[in-house]
């Protein structure tokens, strides 16, 4: 889970969000004020067509793992192989990502990110057809690390609504692109699935590379709504890494949780016998954050700190139900705990958007979404070694764990600045 400020999206049951300098924004009528949020957002002219492209070309973000894990599982017979080629595009991708969105906020959406979608869509079709061909294991590693060209596809579609729209809007933009992140990562791996059993391995890696390519043309083919390009920054050292250097270890820590969780309830089901249970319980998570972000798009902002606590308390919900031994207990609080992450995400992509320099939008947007990714990476690992040493149930401590951390750092920053942190969409840190 923009042009004046941002994911995401990621969730891991999914992932995984300042901007330059807009012209002034209209200020909104008292009918455009008395509208639904989201019904405001979608009476911008062009809205509905980049916002349909923008969830096709977000559709694969969801699908590339497990179907890379499948297709090449399937033809080669190793899961290592498969893991550590999948691993090898998410690190390439931690180093590559921010590079690419710092090349479209100086050169533009279109410019920068149609070229770099290709380069990410031959990396897959490459894929496929060296796992078909039985190619050496080197290739497979090196048309994953083509694929980590794929633009940040959120972080330019928040880029747009923060450009169109005025900034008392913004709050119900991004919980529509959080709830839409939500959205792909819970029908993604549901899609990659069905098309790899259905049809054959590489069916789900041909089908996401050619909705990330439809996807990309349809949304860059609106240029009305694109921000303008921010060109090169007139002052060196203008960095986001800098001022978001505090949020980063916030997504890294929730990435850990992603990733704890959907580790443990794996492992946890599959020790039960209902390892088929899995994607439809863990979906229910997405779900959650998915319908929480919509309504909480409706609501007046909260503060991250009561965000986080809300999260921490929620986590502790599937620990207690694990330890029941129930699947509808275990699944009704993967729901709950789902519905509070949509709120921290969404609040927490509010300060990247605050706090962002000028024209470094889309940088510091991928800059979280590349923490969430090393969150999820990291998450994964430990829960799975928590699953071998301690069991799946004590390794439901991992994702609540995370989450008060995250809380705490949060206190012990607000406390170190001797000064009240100001945490709500808009405002900005006191700096």
């Amino acid at each position: 889970m923009p042009q004046t400020t941002p994911l995401m999206a990621v969730t891991g049951s999914t992932l995984v969000l300042a901007a330059p300098a807009s012209p002034a924004a209209p200020v909104p009528t008292a009918p455009d004020r008395a509208r639904g949020p989201y019904a405001r957002l979608f009476a911008v002219p062009g809205a509905r067509g980049f916002t349909a492209g923008s969830l096709l070309a977000r559709l694969p973000a969801g699908m590339w793992g497990i179907s890379a894990v499948m297709m090449i599982a399937g033809q080669r017979g190793s899961y290592a192989l498969a893991g550590a080629v999948t691993a090898t595009g998410m690190a390439v991708t931690a180093v590559v990502a921010p590079w690419t969105a710092r090349l479209i906020d100086r050169h533009g959406q279109a410019r920068i990110a149609l070229p770099a979608t290709v380069i990410a869509v031959l990396g897959s079709l490459c894929l496929a057809l060296c796992v078909r061909t039985g190619a050496p294991a080197w290739t497979l590693f090196a048309c994953s690390a083509a694929t980590a060209a794929t633009p940040n596809t959120g972080g330019m579609s928040r880029a747009r609504w923060t450009h169109l729209l005025p900034r008392d809007a913004h709050h119900g933009a991004l919980s529509f692109e959080q709830a839409a992140d939500e959205l792909c990562y819970l029908l993604g791996p549901v899609l990659a699935v069905l098309l790899c059993t259905a049809l054959f391995p590489e069916a789900g890696t041909l089908a996401g590379a050619a909705l990330l390519l439809t996807g990309m043309l349809v949304f860059t083919a609106h240029r009305a709504t694109e921000p303008p390009p921010a060109g090169i920054p007139p002052v060196r050292g203008s960095s986001p890494l800098r001022p978001l250097r505090p949020l980063l270890g916030l997504f890294l820590a929730t990435g850990v949780v992603f990733g704890s969780m959907e580790v443990t309830s794996v492992a946890h089901l599959s020790g039960l016998g209902l390892g088929a249970a899995a994607g439809p319980v863990l979906a229910l998570q997405a779900a959650g954050s998915c319908a929480s972000g919509l309504l909480y798009g409706t609501r007046r902002p909260r503060g991250l700190t009561l965000c986080l606590a809300a999260l921490a308390a929620a986590l502790a919900l599937p620990w207690a139900a694990a330890a029941s031994g129930s699947l509808p207990l275990l699944a009704g609080a993967l729901l709950l705990a789902g519905t509070a992450t949509a709120p921290v995400m969404v609040t927490a992509m509010s300060r990247v958007h605050a706090l962002t320099p000028a024209g470094r939008l889309n940088e510091g947007m991928t800059l979280a979404v590349t923490a969430i990714l090393a969150g999820i990476a990291a998450g994964s690992a430990a829960a799975g070694a928590a699953v071998d040493r301690l069991g799946t149930t004590s390794a439901y401590a991992l994702p609540a764990t995370a989450a008060l951390l995250a809380l705490f750092a949060l206190l012990v920053r607000r406390a170190s600045d001797g000064t009240r942190v100001v945490l709500t969409t808009g405002e900005r840190d006191p700096q």
